[in-house]
């Protein structure tokens, strides 16, 4: 822990699992630490803010969320442009929350999520430093020609997208900002890295003075959050098979019924399935007496105990499953989910089986072959023993601390 003198630090995020739980610990340390951290959140999530100790600034967000996955739509254009009209209607109500007659006042450092726009504007605004807290890959050197420029080039070539980046330009210019909205969102001073290095596509062409990748940020031992707390592998249960397709993407009923067909009173093995909260248990017809199924599980907890998990490959489960040990078979449904799932099995740690391809013959096929392989067991186990070093949630926070302006004694 270092020592650093208290100041305000303003964090910013949206109202999805994926980008929020990434960076509780990492502010419930900076709040044990004795710093002052105010979360701007919408409502849905304030109360697991001010769990960590931070203080919650509520604001109204137009974006879809975990509840209305479908919303986001099927284009990249439907996927981005939700993100700009959210922050221009945004901002008003971060500058009246902090700069108004009874607001909180200009923080000494903003840091915040990767699809927080308005942040990024504030920190410019205030002339403070700003970090961003990735919980998913980055930019390398190379990644505009090879991935951005290509997909610009299709949205510029349609209306939609050329009224897209007016806007975005015209938006940024009413902050006072001259800069174009890729390298704006895509390129940030300072990064802390909330996954793993391993999980990075290409790693080595990483600016590791921009980017610090810390891995995935967890409380450990008596700080475990009731969230996570004890699971107990079954008595008898030779074998655990975890199954969590995350927070969004779970209405997939078909999926669920192919695991079931799978590994139905499969000898030796005892499934823990979590289905979400847009599948019912009725829907799944007969439940196997190896399975327990639940709309939420203490993921971690039992990937502690698991000898295999299916996965959606987003970057958290996919970061668990490789600081757990645990071989994975990924199923990934939308996102950055499809690079995650090549990583995880470029590293030898994971079988790639695409959604469309998960039958109940293809899906034990893949677990039986990673749980039983011991080059997968030695590459999870040198890929854990790389995490170790990473330092996690004090170093995020140490990091944070570096970035605070320097005081006046």
């Amino acid at each position: 822990m270092t020592s650093a003198p208290r100041a305000h630090v303003a964090m910013f995020s949206i109202a999805a699992s994926g980008h929020v739980n990434p960076s509780l610990e990492v502010i419930r340390e900076l709040v044990a630490r004795g710093h002052r951290v105010t979360y701007a959140i919408p409502a849905a999530f304030a109360e697991k803010i001010a769990e960590t100790g931070a203080e919650p600034v509520v604001y109204t967000s137009t974006l879809p969320t975990d509840d209305d996955p479908d919303a986001w739509g099927t284009e990249l254009i439907d996927n981005i442009e939700p993100f700009l009209a959210d922050a221009i209607q945004v901002l008003p109500q971060l500058i009246e929350a902090y700069e108004g007659e009874a607001g909180l006042g200009v923080p000494d450092l903003v840091i915040h999520d990767i699809t927080s726009y308005p942040a990024i504007a504030l920190s410019r605004r205030w002339g403070v430093p700003g970090v961003s807290l990735s919980p998913n890959l980055v930019a390398w050197e190379g990644y505009e020609k090879e991935i951005s420029e290509p997909m610009v080039a299709g949205l510029l070539a349609t209306e939609r997208g050329r009224a897209y980046y007016a806007r975005f330009h015209a938006w940024l210019e009413s902050q006072g900002i001259d800069e174009h909205p890729d390298p704006f969102v895509g390129r940030p001073r300072r990064s802390v890295v909330l996954i793993p290095k391993a999980l990075q596509p290409n790693a080595d062409r990483v600016d590791e003075a921009v980017y610090t990748f810390v891995g995935a940020c967890r409380a450990e031992g008596a700080d475990q959050s009731a969230d996570q707390s004890d699971w107990q592998r079954p008595a008898g249960a030779d074998k655990v098979l975890l199954v969590s397709l995350g927070s969004t993407f779970t209405k997939q009923p078909g999926f669920y019924r192919a695991c079931i067909e799978a590994f139905g009173d499969l000898p030796g093995w005892h499934v823990v399935l979590q289905i979400g909260a847009h599948v019912q248990e009725s829907e799944l017809g007969k439940i196997p007496a190896n399975f327990e199924v639940h709309s939420w599980v203490p993921q971690l907890a039992i990937l502690q105990e698991a000898d295999a998990f299916i996965t959606h490959a987003g970057a958290g489960g996919s970061s668990e499953g490789l600081s757990t040990g645990t071989p994975m078979v990924a199923v990934p449904q939308a996102v950055d989910q499809f690079g995650n799932a090549a990583v995880l099995e470029s590293l030898g740690v994971a079988r790639h089986v695409p959604a469309d391809e998960a039958t109940a013959d293809a899906l034990r096929e893949a677990v039986l072959a990673v749980a039983g392989d011991p080059e997968v067991a030695r590459r999870l186990a040198e890929i854990r023993a790389d995490m170790a070093g990473e330092g996690g949630t004090k170093r995020a926070a140490d990091l944070i601390e570096a970035e605070l302006p320097a005081r006046q004694s």
